[in-house]
């Protein structure tokens, strides 16, 4: 039990379902339940998974995921595996004595809280005594559906502090840990894996720095050239960019997760991106962001007042050109895409 089952794709998907279930945001949980899916976990290891949630995130998330999970698997048309139910229990079975010992486990020590006997017992009988005991998902699978979600929920690091550790006591190597920081960028955003790198980097007696840097860790797996960092223009970016002229008067600019330039407009030109890797965003004044995805290709209106970048938790590069040059053509920077603008792109 003191083991992982998932492989590491499905651990990634995992962290997002447990994630978008401790947010509440359905729409994206639908999406990653039907990545957890495809990458082969089982309705049973999500169904469990979002039961025992309830446990930290209430009822209501926990019951309105299921229903998500639920909805997914009646419309949804490719195969997916069932997988099998927990065992029943002994008869003879004593969920106090059984919790008691997985508690003691996942802590490291004895725990009692003494404050509210009510609560110890509930935590000791209930959470790790009768869910805990449920055998279709093992300890370590469940330390890291429980690190992942207290990660998407702000105001309990001392909880998520507790659970890195008792994720490491319950199996987790460090590597699968520092995992669940980059699933959460990749799949979910840059907030909850902050949060997840600051306490894991805490446990591990890391500095903040290594945190930061495993943060932006997510790799650039791409055949075209990153390039140099775009210094001469890093004041008009928010987050780190790169740049590759290449011939014709084309350049590859490359954005990190998350970065993304300022609002600006180009007089007396039309520039064209390219995406070639990654994903990311277009946006005009006014109107509704456009995804950008390998062979999208944007055409930008001279005078139009607009920025690009990469979503979070991804790579993006364009290649970039202008045509309908005018005789005096210029680029106006303005005011930065602010984080809460930024946010509210899924």
């Amino acid at each position: 039990m003191k083991q992982l089952s998932f492989d590491n794709q499905q651990a990634q998907c995992m962290s997002a379902i447990a994630c978008l279930e401790a947010q509440g945001d359905q729409s994206r949980l639908r999406a990653a339940i039907n990545d957890g899916l495809d990458a082969g976990l089982t309705v049973s290891q999500i169904k469990e998974a979002l039961s025992q949630l309830y446990a930290y995130t209430g009822f209501p998330r926990s019951l309105n995921a299921l229903g998500t999970l639920k909805q997914v698997l009646e419309e949804r048309t490719d195969p997916y595996e069932v997988g099998t139910e927990a065992a029943p229990m002994a008869d003879d079975y004593d969920a106090l004595k059984e919790g008691t010992e997985v508690q003691t486990m996942l802590t490291g020590q004895p725990f009692d809280y003494q404050f509210a006997p009510q609560t110890d017992y509930y935590l000791k009988a209930h959470l790790f005594g009768d869910i805990f005991a449920r055998d279709n998902l093992t300890y370590a699978d469940r330390e890291l559906i429980t690190v992942s979600a207290l990660s998407g929920m702000e105001g309990v690091e001392p909880q998520l502090l507790a659970h890195v550790n008792g994720a490491r006591n319950m199996g987790l190597t460090d590597t699968q840990l520092t995992d669940i920081v980059l699933a959460l960028l990749r799949r979910v955003g840059k907030a909850e894996a902050a949060r997840a790198s600051k306490a894991i980097a805490q446990v591990l007696g890391t500095d903040d720095e290594v945190g930061l840097r495993t943060l932006n860790a997510v790799d650039l797996k791409s055949a075209w050239k990153r390039g140099e960092p775009n210094t001469a223009y890093a004041r008009y970016f928010i987050g780190r960019s790169y740049l590759y002229p290449m011939q014709g008067g084309v350049s590859n600019v490359t954005f990190e997760p998350g970065c993304r330039n300022n609002w600006h407009i180009h007089h007396g030109a039309v520039q064209v991106l390219i995406c070639v890797y990654g994903r990311g965003w277009y946006q005009e004044w006014g109107k509704k962001a456009v995804p950008l995805t390998e062979g999208t290709v944007i055409a930008i209106p001279e005078g139009v007042k607009h920025w690009h970048g990469a979503a979070k938790g991804s790579w993006m590069q364009h290649l970039t050109y202008h045509t309908d040059l005018q005789a005096e053509h210029s680029n106006e920077w303005l005011e930065p895409v602010t984080d809460e603008q930024y946010a509210l792109l899924p």
